[in-house]
C-alpha cells in the first residue's frame, strides 16, 4: 500500500539583506599611498582638497610636509607614508583634511594622499582584526574580492 503524505508547510527562508541589515554597517573614504589601498571613517574627515604649495616648518617632525593655510587656519599637513612606514614613491595630489573636533588638541591636520577614491558602506562583517595587535593605528583589514583595503585611524597612527 502507497502511503499519501501529507504536504509540508513552507518555512520561510531568511533573505541575504536581512542577515546584512544585523550587522554594523560604516562609511570610509578610501584613497591610495603608494600602490596600495588605504581607508579611514568618514566621520574623522572634514574635507578634501588639492594639493597647493605647503611652507616647510623648521624642527618639524620627520611625518609633517609643512603647513597651509585653509580658511584662515594653519593646517599642518602630514605623510601618512612617512608616519606609516610606507617607502613607497608616488606622487601625491589631494589632502584628506581632518575634522580638528577628533584630535585631543582640536589640532588642525590633513594628510597628503596620492589619490582619493571613494567613499563606500563597509560591513564590519567584512572587516578582519588588524595582523599585529601592538599597533593601535590600523583599524582592520577590509577584504574584497580583488584586493585588501587597510583601515586606519588616523588620531591612533599621530599618537
Amino acid at each position: 500500500m502507497h502511503s499519501q503524505k501529507t504536504p509540508k508547510t513552507p518555512q520561510p527562508v531568511p533573505h541575504d539583506e536581512e542577515e546584512h541589515e544585523e550587522a554594523v554597517e560604516v562609511q570610509v573614504l578610501e584613497f591610495k599611498l603608494g600602490s596600495e589601498t588605504y581607508c579611514v571613517d568618514i566621520d574623522y574627515v572634514s574635507e578634501i582638497v588639492d594639493k597647493g604649495s605647503l611652507t616647510t616648518v623648521p624642527n618639524a617632525p620627520h611625518y609633517v610636509d609643512g603647513v597651509m593655510d585653509l580658511r584662515g587656519r594653519t593646517t599642518s599637513i602630514v605623510n601618512p607614508k612617512s608616519l606609516l612606514n610606507i617607502r613607497e614613491e608616488s606622487e601625491a595630489k589631494r589632502i584628506v583634511i581632518f575634522d580638528s573636533d577628533r584630535f585631543a588638541d582640536d589640532a588642525a591636520i590633513g594628510w597628503v594622499v596620492d589619490e582619493v577614491y571613494q567613499v563606500v558602506r563597509v560591513s564590519m562583517d567584512d572587516v578582519e582584526k588588524p595582523p599585529l595587535d601592538n599597533d593601535e593605528s590600523i583599524e582592520g583589514i577590509i577584504k574584497r574580492e580583488d584586493e585588501l583595503v587597510i583601515w586606519i585611524s588616523p588620531v591612533e597612527a599621530l599618537a
